[in-house]
């Protein structure tokens, strides 16, 4: 029974640790949360795309924004790309799996929209592709990765928030902080409250 409380306690530690080193990345994310604003003030809209748990947490921020986050305001568009089961399985039989998101952000995305890809890894190819296929479009590109800054999802990012970390639970449980962090400051900030 120790070892397992041990254990427990170790993670949130760790986990801790990776959260107070990210701090340092607030400029970056500060940067990112000024480009949400204004793309969404303009009009434009977040997309979001990853796989398998970033699948998830791409679809909880959606969820934030286009719901709420903790006030009451006007919804915000935002769209996750790993929801529509018809066009993931129509996309990837017809065009493969690595242009299941890219297909979406040709259909969906406008100049001056917000494409956030998210990857533990930084080398998922269907969200590098839909990054690159984001930025030949015009819209901004955010990906949210773990500590390898020069993984493929960085060639094709307008801002780069990176996790100090290389074990993918704690990087997912990082993103999801940062989603948090970002839903939170564009509610206020859109809601009326000036940062």
């Amino acid at each position: 029974m120790d070892k397992k409380i041990d254990s427990i306690k170790h993670h949130f530690q760790a986990s801790a640790d990776i959260k107070y080193k990210l701090s340092e990345s607030a400029p970056t994310i500060a940067n990112a949360i000024d480009c949400i604003i204004e793309s969404l003030r303009s009009g434009g809209k977040v997309l979001l795309c990853g796989n398998g748990g970033s699948a998830a947490d791409s679809q909880h921020i959606a969820a934030e924004l286009v719901g709420r986050f903790k006030r009451e305001r006007d919804a915000l568009s935002a769209i996750a790309l790993s929801t529509d089961t018809s066009i993931l399985t129509a996309v990837g039989n017809d065009y493969g799996f690595t242009h299941i998101f890219t297909r979406q952000v040709e259909a969906l995305g406008r100049k001056g929209d917000i494409l956030i890809g998210l990857s533990t890894s930084g080398k998922s190819d269907n969200v590098k592709n839909a990054l690159e296929k984001a930025q030949e479009m015009g819209l901004h590109t955010i990906s949210l990765i773990g500590n390898d800054i020069h993984c493929p999802l960085s060639e094709s990012s307008d801002i780069i928030i990176s996790v100090p970390s290389s074990d993918t639970p704690y990087i997912q449980e990082a993103h999801i902080t940062i989603g948090h962090i970002i839903c939170n400051l564009v509610e206020e900030y859109l809601s009326g409250d000036k940062l």
